[in-house]
C-alpha cells in the first residue's frame, strides 16, 4: 500500500514490544513528542559531524567516527519512531505536532548527507546533491497529501531505505576504511557510491510518487 489513512509511515517496528514499552515509559515519564523530535535533529547532526570528521582522522579514531555515525543514524530513526508513538499511542500529540514531525527530518537528512559528502573518500557535491534529492522526495510525499492523494511512501529510496544504506556503508567502512593500491592506501569510496545510489534512487522514487499523484488526480477529475 503506498498510502496510509492516518498519514503515518507503515513501520513493522512500531509493533515491536520493546518500542511499545519504551514509548509507553517515555509517555508516562513526561517526555513530549516535540522533545523527542528535537532529539532526532541532535542525532542527525551528530551523524553528519561524525561523517565529516572521518576526513581528519585515521586508524582507530577513524573507525570510531564511522561507527559513531552509524549509531547516530539509527538513534535518529528510533527518535523518529518514538515521537509518533508517544504522540499517537501515548495520546500526547499537540497542535504543532505535524510541524515537528516534518521539519526535524529535513534538517537531519541535510546534515547526514552533507556530512557524508565531506567524509573521506567522498565529494561535497555528492553530499549536497543527495541532500537536495532527499528533501525533494519528502516534498513530493507531502505534496500528495496536500492534493488529497494521501501521504505517498513509495520507494525504493524512501527515508528508511536511505538511512539503512548509509548505516550499512558506515559499518562496512569502519571495518575496512582504506584499500591498497599500487601507490599506497586509498580511502574506501563506499560513501561516494552510496550517495550516487541515493541520488539516482531518489530521483526514481520522486518520479514514482509523482506518477502516483498524477494518476490520482486524473481519476479524481474523471470519475
Amino acid at each position: 500500500m503506498p498510502t496510509e489513512p492516518a498519514g503515518r509511515r507503515p513501520l513493522k517496528t512500531r509493533e515491536w514490544p520493546f518500542f511499545k514499552n519504551l514509548a509507553a515509559r517515555l509517555a508516562r515519564g513526561g517526555a513530549t513528542p516535540n522533545a523527542i523530535s528535537f532529539a532526532s535533529i541532535v542525532c542527525g547532526c551528530c551523524a553528519g559531524a561524525a561523517l565529516a570528521a572521518t576526513a581528519h582522522f585515521d586508524g582507530w579514531l577513524l573507525r570510531a567516527r564511522w561507527l559513531g555515525a552509524a549509531v547516530s543514524i539509527q538513534l535518529r530513526l528510533i527518535a523518529n519512531l518514538l515521537d509518533g508513538m508517544v504522540a499517537v499511542e501515548g495520546r500526547k500529540g499537540g497542535p504543532t505536532g505535524d510541524l515537528w514531525n516534518e521539519a526535524p527530518d529535513r534538517v537531519s537528512d541535510a546534515a547526514i548527507f552533507i556530512g557524508a559528502g565531506c567524509a573521506t573518500g567522498s565529494a561535497p557535491v555528492l553530499g549536497f546533491a543527495a541532500a537536495l534529492v532527499a528533501v525533494f522526495v519528502a516534498y513530493v510525499r507531502a505534496l500528495g497529501a496536500s492534493v488529497g492523494a494521501g501521504q505517498c511512501f513509495l520507494g525504493p529510496m524512501a527515508k528508511p531505505q536511505r538511512m539503512a544504506l548509509m548505516t550499512g556503508v558506515c559499518v562496512i567502512t569502519a571495518a575496512a576504511p582504506v584499500y591498497p593500491t599500487a601507490i599506497g592506501e586509498q580511502p574506501l569510496p563506499a560513501v561516494a557510491i552510496a550517495l550516487w545510489i541515493v541520488i539516482v534512487g531518489g530521483i526514481f522514487t520522486a518520479w514514482r510518487r509523482l506518477a502516483f499523484i498524477a494518476d490520482f488526480l486524473r481519476k479524481k477529475s474523471n470519475p
